[in-house]
C-alpha cells in the first residue's frame, strides 16, 4: 500500500467530488434531446475537441509504466510513434470526411454503403471492441495498489462515477469531464517528472543507471516485433471513438485541426510518461512486479499533497478512457443493435435504450474484466479479433475506388474477424508449431484484403452494383 498522508487525502477527495458535482449538475439537466445526447448537437468547438481526444487516447496507463520500466524507449517507438503516424493519416484523409457526413455512428455509415446486413455485423463487433473491461479492471487494480481495496469494489467506484454522468448528460458530459481530467493527468505527471528531474538528475543519471538497452529505440527488440506493433496501430481508423468526435465537431476543419493538434500534446504526455517511467527503472529496480512502476516512484520521490496529485492523474487518466468506451459500448447498442433486432417501427427511443445500454455493458464488462484478470490479454483478444473485419469497409465506405459490393462487404466482415478468432483459439488450445509465430491479426488482415481486392476487381469489370 500506499504512505498517503492527510494532504494527498484531500486532494483525491476533492478529485472525486468534482466528478461527484459534474454528475449532480447533469443530473439537474438531463439531456434527452438525441442530438445533444449523443454529439453535443454538433457543435464541440477545437479546444474541447482535442482535450476530450487527447484524454481519451491514454486508459492504458499502467500498462505504460510496466512496458516502460521492462523495455525503455521501445515503450514510445510502440505504443506512441505508430499511432502519431496512423492518427495523422486518419485526420488527413478521413476526419473531413467522416463530419461531412452527419452520421452519428459507425454502422449507420456501413448500412448506407453495404446494407442492413453489414452494419448489424460491424455493430456487434464494436459493441466488443469498445467494452470497457479493460478500464474497469485497471481501475480495480489501481484502487487496489492505492488504498488495499479489493479489484472488485475498485471496479463499482469506478462504475459509479463514469455512470452518473453518463446516463443523465450523454456524451456531452463525457466531454465536460474529459476536459477536467485532461487538465489533472497532465499537471499530475509534469509533478512528478519535475520532481524526479529535481531530486535525482538529468539524463546522465539516467544513463547512468538504467540497462544500455533501455535507452535505445529498438530495446532489443526485432524489427518483425515493432513492425507488429505498427499493424496493431491500424485500430485507429476503426476507433468509435475517433469517429464519434469528428461527428460531434463544430465544422470538418475542427475534426481535421482537431486530430491534427492532437498529436503534438500526445508526444508531450509521452514524454512525461516515459520519463517517469524511466526514472522508475532508475531509481526502484528491484519491483516484484513492474506495473507498480508509477505508484513505487511516486510513493518515494513525491512530497504530500504532490503524491496526492499524480495517482488522480492516474485515475482521471484510466476514467476518462472508461467513460468514452462505455458510452460508445452502450450507444452502440441502444442505437445501432436494437434497431437491428427490433421489430417495433421506426421511433426515436435510442436515448433511452442507450441508458439500458449502460447497465448491460457495465454488466457485461465486470463479468470480462473479472474472468480474464489481465488487460493485455482483453486487448489482445478484443483488437485481434474486431478489427480485420471493419478497415476497409470503412474506407470503401467513403473512397469510391476502394468501395466493393455489399456481398463481399458481408463475407470480408465475417471471415476477417472468423479467421482471427479461429487463430486464437488454436493458438490457445493446441500445441501447433507454424501457428507460434502468427499472430491472429495478420492473419485476419490478410484474408480481409484477399476478399476486398477480389471485390474491387469485380467493381471493375462491371460485374456487380455498387451503391455509394
Amino acid at each position: 500500500m500506499i504512505t498517503f498522508y492527510r494532504l494527498d487525502y484531500v486532494v483525491i477527495a476533492l478529485f472525486f467530488l468534482c466528478l461527484g458535482l459534474i454528475a449532480f449538475y447533469f443530473y439537474k439537466t438531463k439531456v434527452n434531446n438525441a442530438d445533444e445526447f449523443f454529439l453535443n448537437k454538433r457543435a464541440i468547438g477545437l479546444g474541447l475537441f482535442i482535450a476530450t481526444n487527447v484524454s481519451t487516447w491514454y486508459g492504458g496507463i499502467l500498462g505504460v509504466g510496466e512496458f516502460t520500466y521492462k523495455y525503455g524507449l521501445l515503450s514510445w517507438v510502440t505504443q506512441g510513434m505508430p499511432y502519431y503516424f496512423f492518427a495523422i493519416l486518419f485526420g488527413i484523409f478521413l476526419a473531413k470526411k467522416i463530419r461531412k457526413t452527419n452520421f452519428f455512428t459507425i454502422p449507420e455509415l456501413i448500412e448506407k454503403h453495404y446494407g442492413k446486413k453489414a452494419a448489424f455485423l460491424v455493430s456487434i463487433l464494436i459493441f466488443i471492441l469498445t467494452s470497457p473491461a479493460p478500464y474497469l479492471l485497471m481501475v480495480g487494480q489501481l484502487t487496489s495498489i492505492l488504498f488495499g481495496l479489493s479489484t472488485i469494489w475498485g471496479i463499482m467506484i469506478g462504475l459509479i462515477f463514469s455512470l452518473g454522468y453518463l446516463f443523465w448528460g450523454g456524451y456531452k458530459s463525457d466531454v465536460w469531464s474529459d476536459l477536467f481530467m485532461f487538465f489533472v493527468m497532465y499537471a499530475g505527471f509534469f509533478v512528478i517528472f519535475f520532481f524526479s528531474y529535481h531530486n535525482l538528475g538529468g539524463m546522465a543519471y539516467l544513463s547512468s543507471h538504467l540497462p544500455k538497452a533501455h535507452l535505445t529505440f529498438t530495446g532489443g527488440a526485432s524489427w518483425v516485433y515493432i513492425l507488429t506493433w505498427f499493424l496493431i496501430a491500424l485500430w485507429t481508423f476503426a476507433d468509435p471513438g475517433f469517429h464519434q468526435r469528428c461527428y460531434s465537431a463544430k465544422t470538418p476543419n475542427v475534426a481535421l485541426w482537431g486530430i491534427l493538434l492532437s498529436v503534438p500534446l500526445w508526444f508531450i504526455f509521452d514524454y512525461l510518461t516515459i520519463s517517469a517511467g524511466l526514472y522508475a527503472r532508475a531509481y526502484t529496480p528491484n519491483l516484484t512486479s513492474a506495473v507498480l512502476a508509477y505508484p513505487a516512484l511516486a510513493d518515494k520521490i513525491l512530497p504530500a499533497g504532490a503524491k496526492g496529485l499524480f495517482f488522480i492523474a492516474l485515475f482521471a487518466t484510466v476514467l476518462s478512457t472508461l467513460n468514452s468506451f462505455l458510452f460508445i459500448s452502450a450507444q452502440t447498442f441502444g442505437k445501432d443493435i436494437m434497431k437491428y433486432i427490433s421489430k417495433a417501427k421506426e421511433k426515436d427511443n435510442s436515448v433511452l435504450l442507450t441508458r439500458v445500454g449502460l447497465a448491460i455493458t457495465s454488466v457485461i464488462s465486470i463479468a470480462l474484466a473479472l474472468s480474464v484478470q489481465s488487460i493485455i490479454g482483453i486487448w489482445y483478444l478484443i483488437g485481434s479479433v474486431c478489427i480485420p473485419g471493419i478497415i476497409l469497409p470503412v474506407f470503401g465506405a467513403y473512397y469510391k475506388k476502394l468501395s466493393i459490393d455489399k456481398r463481399f462487404v458481408v463475407i470480408e466482415i465475417i471471415s476477417g474477424s472468423v479467421l482471427s478468432l479461429l487463430v486464437v483459439i488454436f493458438k490457445k488450445c493446441f500445441n501447433i508449431s507454424y501457428l507460434t509465430n502468427l499472430e491472429p491479426m495478420i492473419a485476419g488482415l490478410t484474408i480481409s484484403v484477399i476478399i476486398h481486392i477480389v471485390g474491387i476487381i469485380d467493381r471493375i469489370y462491371n460485374r456487380s452494383q455498387i451503391r455509394v
